[in-house]
């Protein structure tokens, strides 16, 4: 279900309220955060709700009605309290202390039926002491467009938040970047954690390694069980977290490259410590292969380019070395930090390979593949998700018998040649099993919607001009279907 149709109240207790909300965070004392309320809105519309994610709550969305998610997180009734967290970060290379939630908290943390603790945070929901100038809220088209990005970078394999809801308020907004007045509404993140690089940048700043140590104590403990061992001495559990975030990092790029995603605005308060992809802003999926392609109109020099984005996250984590150096050995951080690069690469390979259609290939043949569909993008200029959704939706096992029926239409023949010439000849060692693998690859890893700019709009316009919803329905049903 994904928009409001249940307005009555319902004589039964709140499911949302009810889940068994742990202080994880909130334990390790203010040092962290500051308790905020959420503002109070004139009105609660409820225009996005997220049931995929309700079974990993263990609630049956059946039993969870809109008023339910409009109390909880429009209305923001029960649970106390609401942490704004304190954060500093390097903003386009320039260290600002000057950050924290500005217009979100973190509404409460859940044990999901995984047994994992996850984080509901809310983006769009008040001033904070944070806050600036700011008014704190979050325009109803930065919400719609952060719905998409997540549950299209879900489909695509990438490790993300998702967004549980999306509440319109009735507000009247001001804004430099969209026309204005322009809608408001708020949001409630679903994630692992909203523990940023820059959480760790602000101890250091004041100099406190005792809170260090203290944060990445509850880091280890919740999120990277594997390195957890309390046998094992501090300071080398502490080196095997940098490095499994090492590893978590470089496959988080390689996801996002693979994908043809542009974040935008990879400042250190932009990472997450968990090394999941979060927080969506000027974000765009690129619509044709260029490394140089920037989705902020502000990234003037193109410091967060979509080709920039791998050697970007390696110089946040070497940045982030900074504050964990009063707990970590920087030998050893440099020693993990190495593998970024390998890490990086092996994982993209395979993710491109996948859509390819292939679960492997030998190494030499699998690159020159790699290379050939890089520079067969790269020239043609086709559109970079339509390339991969045509693969899927034209390949054949005929394909093996006949290079001539590989793209067929595709125009001009002359740049998909060789490109065609080494996937009939990949396609050749191939039983009719493992072509039918190969069909069902495709399908897997190459949704045909394909969630460009335009498609965005013209979602967007239907809400702005009609107050028409069903197209954004529409477009989120064919992302999780991957139709």
């Amino acid at each position: 279900m994904t928009n409001a149709c249940n307005p009555t109240p319902p004589n039964s207790p709140n499911p949302l309220r009810l889940l068994d909300y742990e202080p994880a965070l909130e334990s390790l004392g203010d040092d962290y955060f500051d308790e905020v309320a959420a503002a109070e809105f004139p009105e609660h519309i409820l225009r996005w709700r997220n049931d995929a994610l309700l079974p990993q709550l263990g609630l049956d969305p059946k039993t969870v009605t809109d008023h339910h998610f409009i109390e909880a997180f429009g209305k923001f009734q029960g649970v106390r309290p609401f942490l704004a967290l304190r954060y500093h970060g390097y903003q386009f290379g320039e260290y600002n202390p000057y950050l924290g939630d500005g217009r979100g908290f973190l509404y409460g943390q859940v044990r999901g039926a995984d047994g994992q603790l996850y984080d509901f945070g809310t983006k769009g929901s008040g001033r904070t002491p944070h806050s600036r100038s700011a008014d704190g809220r979050l325009t109803l088209k930065g919400g719609v467009r952060e719905v998409l990005a997540a549950e299209a970078l879900h489909r695509l394999g990438v490790r993300t938040s998702r967004c549980l809801s999306l509440v319109e308020t009735g507000e009247q907004l001001w804004r430099g970047d969209e026309p204005s007045p322009t809608r408001s509404s708020v949001m409630v993140r679903f994630s692992r954690s909203h523990i940023r690089f820059g959480t760790f940048e602000r101890l250091h700043f004041f100099r406190r390694k005792d809170l260090i140590e203290k944060l990445l104590d509850h880091v280890i403990e919740q999120y990277y069980p594997a390195v957890a061992d309390k046998s094992v001495a501090p300071q080398d559990r502490y080196a095997l977290f940098y490095a499994e975030l090492v590893r978590r990092v470089a496959e988080l790029a390689a996801q996002w490259m693979a994908a043809g995603f542009c974040h935008g605005v990879l400042n250190t308060d932009n990472m997450s410590i968990t090394g999941e992809s979060f927080d969506y802003g000027p974000y765009a999926f690129v619509p044709t292969y260029s490394p140089t392609f920037a989705a902020a109109y502000f990234d003037y020099y193109g410091r967060y380019s979509y080709g920039n984005q791998p050697g970007i996250c390696r110089l946040n984590l070497e940045m982030l070395q900074g504050p964990l150096s009063a707990a970590i050995d920087p030998a050893e951080m440099e020693a993990a930090l190495a593998q970024f690069d390998d890490r990086y690469h092996a994982t993209y390979r395979q993710l491109m390979l996948n859509r390819l259609g292939f679960a492997e290939l030998p190494a030499e043949l699998g690159s020159d593949l790699l290379r050939l569909t890089l520079q067969l993008l790269k020239d043609s200029q086709v559109g970079y998700g339509d390339f991969f959704a045509e693969l899927r939706k034209q390949f054949s096992p005929a394909w093996r018998d006949d290079a001539s029926l590989i793209f067929s239409a595709a125009e001009p023949a002359e740049l998909l040649q060789p490109w065609r010439e080494l996937y009939y000849h990949i396609l050749q060692g191939l039983s009719n099993a493992e072509l039918e693998e190969m069909a069902s690859r495709l399908r897997r890893h190459n949704p045909i919607t394909v969630l460009v700019r335009p498609e965005i709009e013209a979602v967007w316009e239907a809400i702005a001009v009609e107050d028409n919803w069903q197209p954004f329905y529409d477009l989120l049903k064919r992302i999780q279907a991957g139709d």
